[in-house]
């Protein structure tokens, strides 16, 4: 049995070829996903080695508010002078040094533009002379306030050089600077990791970086000979107490290691989910191929049963072919994937500009995802085939028809409840009724309501397919296409549900972004009565910012009526991270967004008073009166009184401080401005006044309203065609089911084919035939697709009107793109089944048996 299983697996190569292609495109993705963040992160591991090489014992202050690698930059509590003089004098120590390193220092180019990095932080710095580790390249050390030193990858990037005058911005406006060293690093490298780096004297850092003089971020420490980095940590800690914390510079390097894995685990995980989606796809392409398989087989298969084969070996026969196919596809696969890695590890090197990549590897996760994940899938796939053909009776042997239609009775069933599981889940998970597991709630829904969609599609598949198929009923072969594509409802409606699920995934995206985006928009449009507004575009963890006296000297603008500025930034409050704003004038924001108050006065603020949503008042219990702690990242704690309480809204901030809070912020500039404009002003007038006065803050522009919102939303658009990327894979899977599809089926008939041809059916005529065959699936599955995204799209938008999402969008141009994409997609699954039909040896194909 197992020799006979061979040589019909061998005998069949094009058949274990376009079968194995979906899984090999899966195990793909799963495995060049963990080459991927297996590659990053041991290249992480060794730029943070060297970041903190010859640093053996490493003293910060405690930030004052906690942030997560997702909320931003952490902000370290300044260290004071007199630590690095105690702990200069720990026993032990050879020599401490203040540094100051804080992300934030923004070079402007010789194009005018900051130059700005997809990830590695902008650390301004104090120069503290060459070491074994930094070398200075050209030029020299900064000696006078005005003078500075940047990294060579910097300078490459900005096109900068020594003698160059620039402008640097940092928490203070821009202000001009001559470069008179470039620096670099062992090994002939530019950056260390990508990072931009600009050091100033040390008062210059200490005010532009940290806001202070006489403070350090960090002081770094060398240990004394025979002295261990561990006993020196700990001996350090004892003398300067629970507010600072210190470190070994392998601990420093670990954690700061750990902290950009944990992001990368987040961006495998997006990864793997993409990977799913095409398995998924891949499931029905090899359930599908495998069903047809055994068609072909039966009379093969009812004779192995006549001279004895029992049902276990005939269940054995297929699976072992299931196997043999799992097995090649998980081996390409995992190749694949290691090359998919390769090429996505080095873009990403060359996004962030400078990361040097460790050597490609492969890590046992990889290996075990690949195999584990080809084989499961494969074989799950082909077991309800194998199991049909076990039930193949030996007389079949002996028919010409050994697979008649079965009644649809039992799938339509299984179908329904499979639907009902699907649809229950989504309701309790876009409901929130499942608490923290609400997202694998959901995603058990999508995934079984896919599932129950594709198990009810050959219900529908026959008359659905029949009125698709009568737009070529003019034409004989399309009519002869149009039957063919309805004689098998359950073939056909595998093979249109693989195309069902990429397309029904971006028609969901599709109308939930297009439906925030409109609802943002007219929200925006609603709330905001301002017709100019200045903001730039978010490409980093920092917004951008800009000079606070341009909110000063645009209200002195003629025909300028209100100005506003926002400042914004997390902070504790109370027991909470939450985001905290404040306003230069909180009764001109109150007019410009039409806030209402609930209580108390919302149109002044007193430098110990605070204004709260009635979302925030409710949830804490706070009223007019309630006094809260709040802590700021650059600010001793502070106990506020809530003055009054606003309803809530998209566009005011959680919680709002007096504007001498913000000197407290992360960045104490404000991040946007709203100018409202007198009666009869047009904005066409005074635009270009405010863009004079942003010369000095590149980072930022000034818009009309429309143009404000549209740039706003625009990051949407970004995000879908992101998503449409990736899920192109799963379409390019449902591609290759049509063919395979097809490309069997023509196998399949091949006596048929050549009787159509024997009776006056041309060559062209066959193409034409199988063209409209595959044409009508194909639009079927992309009509399928949807329907399915359409109705899983208005479910999540239903569910988020809460949240603000309250437009139902649906995406017509989109859908009718995707109708068409499902017509050609059928025209070029049907190239090569067609040619082969065409070529069909007439006599031999009537011989055939």
């Amino acid at each position: 049995m197992f020799r006979a299983t061979l040589k019909s697996l061998l005998a069949r190569k094009l058949r274990l070829i376009l079968s194995g292609l979906a899984v090999v495109l899966g195990v793909m993705f799963v495995s060049g996903a963990f080459v991927l963040t297996d590659t990053l992160g041991r290249s992480f591991d060794a730029a943070f080695a060297d970041a903190y090489e010859g640093v053996d014992v490493n003293v910060a202050a405690k930030p004052k508010v906690e942030l997560s690698d997702f909320e931003g930059g952490q902000v370290l509590a300044p260290v004071p002078a007199a630590a690095v003089e105690r702990v200069r004098a720990v026993d032990g120590v050879a020599d401490a040094t203040g540094v100051v390193a804080a992300d934030g220092a923004r070079l402007i180019g010789s194009n005018g533009k900051v130059v700005t990095t997809f990830g590695p932080p902008q650390l301004g710095e104090n120069w503290v002379g060459v070491s074994d580790l930094v070398q200075l390249r050209e030029g020299r050390e900064p000696q006078a306030d005005d003078e500075i030193v940047v990294n060579a990858g910097l300078a490459k990037a900005g096109r900068v050089a020594v003698g160059d005058q620039v402008g640097v911005l940092t928490l203070e406006p821009k202000q001009e600077f001559t470069i008179v060293g470039v620096f670099g690093y062992s090994g002939d490298r530019d950056s260390i990791g990508g990072v931009n780096e600009i050091m100033f004297t040390t008062p210059v850092a200490q005010q532009l970086m940290l806001g202070q003089r006489d403070v350090f971020t960090n002081i770094t420490v060398a240990a004394a000979d025979g002295v261990s980095n561990d006993r020196l940590r700990d001996d350090i800690a004892a003398v300067l107490g629970a507010d600072f914390e210190v470190k070994t510079g392998a601990q420093l390097s670990a954690d700061a290691s750990a902290g950009l894995k944990e992001g990368l685990s987040f961006f495998n995980r997006i990864l793997l989910g993409f990977a799913a989606v095409a398995l998924l796809v891949g499931t029905f392409l090899i359930l599908n191929t495998f069903s047809i398989i055994v068609a072909q087989r039966t009379r093969e298969l009812a004779l192995m049963r006549a001279v004895g084969a029992g049902r276990r070996q005939i269940i054995g026969s297929v699976v072992l072919e299931a196997v043999a196919v799992g097995l090649l596809a998980s081996v390409l696969g995992l190749g694949a994937g290691v090359g998919v890695g390769a090429l996505l590890a080095y873009v990403f090197g060359s996004i962030t500009g400078g990361l040097d990549l460790a050597g490609i590897a492969v890590p046992p996760a990889a290996v075990i995802g690949a195999f584990g994940v080809g084989l499961v899938i494969t074989v799950v796939a082909a077991l309800l085939p194998a199991l049909r053909a076990a039930r193949i009776p030996p007389i079949a042997a002996m028919q010409d028809v050994a697979t008649p239609d079965r009644p649809l009775t039992k799938v339509t069933v299984a179908g329904a409840a499979v639907t009902s599981i699907g649809a229950t889940l989504l309701f309790l998970g876009l409901g929130g009724h499942t608490g923290d597991g609400s997202l694998m709630t959901i995603l058990g829904g999508v995934l079984f309501a896919f599932i129950g969609v594709a198990l009810l599609t050959p219900l529908v598949s026959r008359p659905v397919v029949g009125l698709l198929g009568g737009l070529f009923s003019w034409w004989m072969p399309g009519k002869l296409g149009r039957l063919n594509s309805g004689r098998n409802p359950r073939r056909t409606a595998i093979t249109a549900a693989a195309l069902m699920v990429g397309i029904a995934l971006v028609t969901g995206v599709t109308v939930i972004l297009d439906s925030a985006k409109s609802s943002i928009s007219g929200l925006a449009q609603d709330r905001i009565k301002a017709e100019l507004v200045i903001a730039g575009a978010q490409t980093g963890a920092r917004p951008p910012s800009f000079d606070s006296a341009v909110l000063a000297e645009s209200a002195a603008i003629p025909g300028v009526a209100l100005v506003g500025g926002v400042y914004g930034d997390l902070a504790q409050v109370g027991d909470e991270r939450t985001w905290v704003g404040a306003n230069s004038d909180v009764s001109t924001l109150a007019k410009i967004f039409g806030a209402k108050a609930t209580a108390g006065d919302i149109s002044r603020l007193g430098p110990d008073q605070m204004l709260v949503s009635s979302d925030v008042a409710a949830a804490r219990g706070l009223s007019v009166g309630s006094t809260v702690p709040v802590q700021l990242a650059r600010a001793d704690a502070k106990t506020y009184t809530v003055s009054g309480i606003y309803e809530s809204d998209e566009f005011l901030d959680p919680v709002t401080l007096p504007v001498e809070a913000a000197q407290g912020f992360t960045i104490p500039q404000p991040i946007t401005g709203f100018i409202q404009l007198g009666p009869g002003t047009q904005a066409d007038d005074v635009l270009p006044r405010v863009e004079a006065l942003l010369a000095d803050s590149p980072e930022v522009s000034v818009a009309d309203r429309d143009a404000f919102i549209q740039q706003q939303t625009s990051q949407l658009d970004g995000l879908l065609q992101m998503i449409q990327i990736l899920l192109l894979l799963a379409i390019v899977i449902a591609v290759l089911g049509i063919i395979n599809t097809l490309a069997l089926s023509v196998l399949e008939r091949t006596r048929e084919l050549g009787l159509l041809r024997a009776v006056g059916l041309g060559r062209g005529q066959t193409m034409g035939m199988i063209t409209v065959e595959a044409v009508v699936i194909s639009v079927f599955g992309a009509l399928l697709g949807i329907t399915v995204g359409s109705g899983l799209g208005a479910a999540v938008v239903e569910a988020l009107h809460d949240e603000g999402i309250t437009d139902l969008v649906l995406p017509w141009a989109d859908m009718g793109v995707m109708v068409g994409l499902g017509a050609f997609v059928g025209v070029l699954a049907a190239v090569i089944p067609a040619v082969r039909a065409a070529r069909i040896d007439v006599l031999g194909a009537i011989a055939h048996d």
